[in-house]
């Protein structure tokens, strides 16, 4: 079956992938990122309405029948509280493996328990079942998450994603694509840790996707490739003379 998947418990000890990430170290390295930027280091994401507001709308705005949003990886609640003040129907589950990014969002002044639902889990060590019902998610919102996560564990957070999801449900994807201007830094700076992922100075990790390796990711998942794109933005600072190519992807799969 597609949508099987074994997930372990998380162990107190760390645990050690194959591309050399130490996962507690990784946490530990965004609990001080949260610690130290709070919430200012992201904008909130008001583009998602541009990108994918038709996801978000309620047809009959019957709030007995909530849409239901997962948002993997929240932060500090960027994408999360924008949807929430412009889709007041919808209810939303949120997630993030920092403890402290969780504290952030249940202290932004637009939280309301009544309608976000938030929790830490890892999602490519924990199973979602055990915070949200099987099947229940209409919507999943994977916005610059995925690309935080080691790659060999990719597959169990997208299986993992699946199970959690409506027949016909969809996830939403933005994240970097190759050739962004941070990756060359990284890549000038050697910072590499295996093909196309590298470790930040701040000691947080980037992967930069293509279409074809995002895609494939989704398909074996058992997923459905509804839409796929990468963009490009040409971003000139002029204080400091220097012109950024910032790439990233947008995409939106299917759970059939």
């Amino acid at each position: 079956m597609p949508f099987a998947v074994h997930i372990r418990k998380r162990r107190p000890t760390a645990v050690k992938l194959q591309s050399g990430v130490d996962m507690e170290e990784h946490r530990k390295q965004w609990e001080n990122f949260y610690q130290r930027h709070q919430n200012k280091f992201f904008k909130d994401r008001h583009y998602l309405e541009k990108d994918w507001g038709q996801y978000f709308c309620e047809c009959d705005h019957n709030t007995t029948n909530r849409k239901i949003i997962l948002e993997a990886g929240c932060g500090a609640g960027n994408t999360i509280f924008p949807l929430a003040n412009k889709y007041p129907q919808l209810y939303i589950h949120a997630c993030d493996f920092s403890h402290h990014a969780i504290t952030l969002v249940k202290s932004h002044p637009s939280f309301l328990e009544d309608q976000i639902n938030v929790f830490v889990c890892n999602i490519a060590e924990e199973n979602l079942c055990d915070h949200i019902r099987p099947a229940s998610v209409d919507v999943v919102t994977l916005v610059f998450t995925l690309s935080a996560v080691s790659p060999e564990k990719m597959p169990i957070v997208i299986q993992n994603l699946g199970l959690v999801l409506k027949p016909d449900g969809h996830v939403l994807f933005r994240d970097y694509a190759i050739g962004d201007y941070a990756q060359v830094m990284l890549m000038n700076k050697n910072q590499v840790i295996s093909e196309n992922f590298y470790f930040r100075g701040d000691g947080t990790c980037s992967f930069y996707f293509s279409e074809d390796l995002l895609s494939k990711l989704f398909k074996r998942a058992g997923f459905i490739v509804v839409d796929v794109n990468t963009y490009n933005r040409e971003i000139i600072n002029r204080a400091r003379n220097i012109t950024m190519q910032r790439r990233w992807i947008r995409a939106v799969f299917r759970r059939p």
